[in-house]
């Protein structure tokens, strides 16, 4: 049985907009895991010390064969093999980022996963891109996604023109 899941991701160091994109690749090459779609990209300024370069965001809507704990320690493990450290803290800099934002229509909520992610509705990044991928995706407890751009009308993301950059 497969599961629709979509993933976050971010990253404001080490060519952030390469990190990205090897995380799509990774998640692509997994045998678990069948890649659907990936949004626009957005940059974004970060949310916690502003000493730090913008981040580069998009998200990704997958079918797995996972359990949601299973599809964490595999996003887990993406980010180390691209060298993810935990030391710079919950809203430090960092080489990438993979975050399971919505599992099915599945409520979660354990020490060390909560499903649907319990920022979507706070930040741009994340309801942007998910928007792309599924404006009427219902979120299990916040409703109906595009309904949640309201939030961000006079702050939206900037999108990405990847085609200018030299990637």
């Amino acid at each position: 049985m497969t599961t629709k899941a979509y993933i976050g991701l971010g990253s404001n160091l080490k060519h952030p907009l390469q990190q990205v994109f090897s995380a799509i690749e990774r998640l692509k090459n997994l045998t678990t895991v069948h890649v659907l779609a990936c949004s626009k990209f957005y940059r974004t300024p970060p949310l916690g010390p502003q000493d730090q370069p913008d981040y580069i965001n998009a998200a990704v809507e997958l079918n797995t064969t996972l359990s949601p704990h299973e599809l964490l320690k595999t996003l887990q493990k993406i980010e180390q093999q691209q060298g993810r450290t935990r030391e710079t803290g919950r809203w430090g800099a960092r080489v990438i980022d993979l975050d399971l934002l919505v599992f099915g229509n599945k409520t979660i909520n354990t020490t060390d996963l909560i499903v649907p992610h319990p920022g979507i509705s706070l930040r741009s990044f994340v309801v942007y891109p998910l928007v792309d991928l599924s404006p009427n995706l219902d979120i299990p407890g916040l409703g109906i996604a595009r309904t949640l751009l309201e939030a961000f009308k006079d702050n939206p993301a900037e999108i990405v023109d990847i085609e200018k950059l030299h990637v």
